[in-house]
């Protein structure tokens, strides 16, 4: 099952000729490509599949599906969600 995780852009920078970003996942920081969206900013909310920024969405989506994320992994049994985990 392929899932992309919402995290938080801190940082825009360029590596080449990519446009990319550093996204804070609740604590966890990894880079991701940007090139797809162009109207990104800091402090914007994206969904990252594979190291690339598929979409933007709300500061209250993202919070809302990382609460259904932390759901599901208590019904599977897992009583610490870690989203680094997932990134």
């Amino acid at each position: 099952m392929c899932l992309g995780v919402p995290g938080k852009i801190i940082e825009i920078f360029t590596a080449g000729t990519l446009h990319m970003a550093k996204i804070d996942f609740g604590g966890v920081i990894r880079e991701a490509c940007i090139e797809t969206l162009p109207e990104a900013k800091v402090g914007d909310y994206t969904i990252i599949h594979a190291g690339f920024a598929l979409s933007l969405l709300s500061e209250e989506d993202a919070q809302l599906t990382l609460d259904t994320l932390r759901e599901v992994a208590e019904l599977n049994g897992d009583t610490q969600f870690d989203i680094s985990s997932l990134v």
